[in-house]
Order: C-alpha cells, then sequence, then structure tokens
C-alpha cells in the first residue's frame, strides 16, 4: 500500500462516528477531516452482537470515506475500528462482511494498543516538561490506562467498563427506578479493578491525563471552556466537580442531561456512567485533578504511521 511522501491517515470507526483524517506533519492539520456520523449502540443486542443495521451503518461510512479519499487523490488510509466492533460476539463475522462488502478490511487493535497510543499521543501532545504521565482514557467499551515517563509507557492496561458497558448493567438501567446504592457498588467495583490492575505500581505523582470524549465533556459540564476556544486552551477536570456532578446526572433523564453544557446529545444516555468511571479511575489512581488532552488513540497512531515506513505499520499491521 503506498501513499504520498509524508502523508499519512486513518479511518477511525468508533461507536458513534466514522473519521477519517489524513495529514502530512502534525495531526493538528489535517489535509482531510471528515465524520460519518453513527449510532451503533443501538444496533448492539442484549448479548452484544452488532445487527443488521449497524452492519450497514459501517459500509456506508466506509464507502463514503473511501470515495472522499479518493477524490483528494490519497491512497494508503489505514481502517481501524474500536471496542464497539472488537467486543462484538460477532465481530469476526462483520469485519468479514464489511470486508466482502467494501473491499476495505478493518484492523481491531487491542485495548492495550489503544492505551499505548493514547500516551504516544498525549506525550507528542504535552511534551516531556510534564514529566511522568497518567494517560487515562473513558471509551464506550473498555477503559484505558498507561504511564511511563519515557517515549514509550511502562504501563498499560485496558479493563472492560466503558461508559456503554456499565450504562447496560441493571444499576444503570434507564428504565429502572435510580438505585443510588447500586451506582456506589459499581463505583466501588470499578476502583478495585483498577487497583488490582495497577498491582501496586504508583502513579499518584504522575500528571494524570484525560484523552476521551467522555472526560473533554465532563470537563465542560465542570465549568472548562468550550471546544470552539481551541486545542490549546487549558481544560481541567477536577475530583471536587466531578463528585457534585453524579448525584445531578443520576436525578436527570437522558433528554435533560443532553442540555447541560458539554453533554452531546448522542452522549447523554451514557454520560452518567462516563462519570461514575472517571470518579472511580481518579479515585483509585491517587488523582485529585486530570487535565484534558484534545488528542487520543487516533492521533497517536497517525503519529506512529508517520515515523514508520511506507510499508511499515509497526504494531497494527
Amino acid at each position: 500500500m503506498s501513499r504520498r511522501p509524508g502523508q499519512v491517515g486513518v479511518l477511525d470507526i468508533g461507536c458513534f462516528s466514522a473519521h477519517l483524517l489524513v495529514v502530512s506533519g502534525s495531526p493538528l492539520h489535517p489535509v482531510v477531516s471528515h465524520k460519518t456520523r453513527l449510532r451503533l449502540d443501538r444496533a448492539l443486542d442484549p448479548h452484544n452482537r452488532l445487527g443488521p443495521d449497524g452492519v450497514e451503518q459501517v459500509v456506508t461510512a466506509v464507502r463514503t470515506a473511501r470515495r472522499i479519499a479518493e477524490r483528494a487523490g490519497v491512497v494508503g488510509v489505514v481502517p481501524f475500528a474500536t471496542s464497539v466492533i472488537r467486543d462484538a460476539t460477532n465481530a469476526d463475522q462483520v469485519i468479514a462482511e464489511i470486508a466482502r462488502r467494501t473491499g476495505t478490511q478493518l484492523r481491531v487493535l487491542p485495548g492495550q494498543e489503544e492505551a499505548r497510543l493514547a500516551y504516544v499521543a498525549a506525550r507528542h501532545w504535552f511534551g516531556w516538561h510534564v514529566g511522568a504521565l497518567l494517560v487515562l482514557d473513558v471509551g464506550g467499551g473498555t477503559v484505558e490506562l498507561a504511564a511511563g515517563d519515557d517515549a514509550e509507557p511502562s504501563l498499560v492496561r485496558s479493563l472492560p467498563f466503558g461508559a456503554r458497558t456499565l450504562t447496560r448493567r441493571p444499576a444503570l438501567d434507564r428504565t429502572a427506578p435510580r438505585d443510588h446504592r447500586g451506582l456506589a457498588r459499581e463505583q466501588v467495583l470499578v476502583h478495585d479493578q483498577v487497583v488490582a490492575a495497577l498491582d501496586g505500581t504508583s502513579v499518584a505523582d504522575h500528571r494524570a491525563v484525560g484523552c476521551s470524549k467522555v472526560f473533554q465533556q465532563l470537563a465542560r459540564l465542570a465549568g472548562a471552556r468550550p471546544q470552539h476556544d481551541g486545542p490549546f486552551v487549558p481544560r481541567f477536570l477536577r475530583l471536587t466537580d466531578l463528585r457534585a456532578w453524579i448525584p445531578r446526572l443520576a436525578r436527570m433523564p437522558a433528554p435533560r442531561r443532553a442540555r447541560l453544557p458539554g453533554i452531546s446529545p448522542h452522549r447523554a444516555e451514557q454520560s452518567l456512567a462516563g462519570a461514575l468511571v472517571a470518579e472511580a479511575l481518579m479515585v483509585a489512581t491517587g488523582q485529585d485533578e486530570v487535565r484534558i488532552c484534545p488528542w487520543s488513540t487516533r492521533e497517536g497512531l497517525l503519529l506512529t504511521l508517520s515515523w514508520a515506513g511506507d510499508d511499515e505499520y509497526c504494531r497494527v499491521a
């Protein structure tokens, strides 16, 4: 697979969008950027199988991205799917069907590779002067953690309790009366699994960075500047603010949450679960504050591709 010198691209297929991003140099200055909206959360059945509607959405998004890339003269785009497809019980059949209908073979990144790439992105964004980094990424299906003080992380973990995963649990079922003891139990469960995953590694002295839409939206909810003010505005999520918002979110139905600052309509239903996970992560890792990073796995992959040769896609090959 060839491409123009210095030009790299990815098609990032997540739960809510398929984002085609092509850059020549820094991810800050894309040559092509196009999103196709998806709602794959609605296409998952109770057994976590992705149904025909979900497959159709992805097929349409892949075909659209290919047309846009071809019109722009872009070749060599790496298409990858995150946890919503990776963790579906019929993932192999879904990927095969998409390949049959589009000619595009989706790559699936393991959760620990997503964590590594998010760390690479955050390290590149903040630079060496911030010292040791702890990168937290709350996705839909999984949570990724990575930590270290070098170009590559010394610790990477992926845990199965993303915002979508928790939202599907009985304690957060939108059709059931809100059980506040159940919410507390979910927080304790997440906290204990994070502590176990760290296996005695202390990260309390690391600079904590949030690399996901969940952290971005929670920070905005807690008073951070809006995204249209630009990526270089410092943004933070503080534990005290997050704890003040959790009971308020728990009392609100999704349509009311969608009217809050930073909470997009398609993520409103999962916003309470995202807040519970974020709080448990911060407590388990000993962090009172998380700084928001606008880059994550997608940008980490773009940076990795930029450093690789034309036919070498490092660990994602």
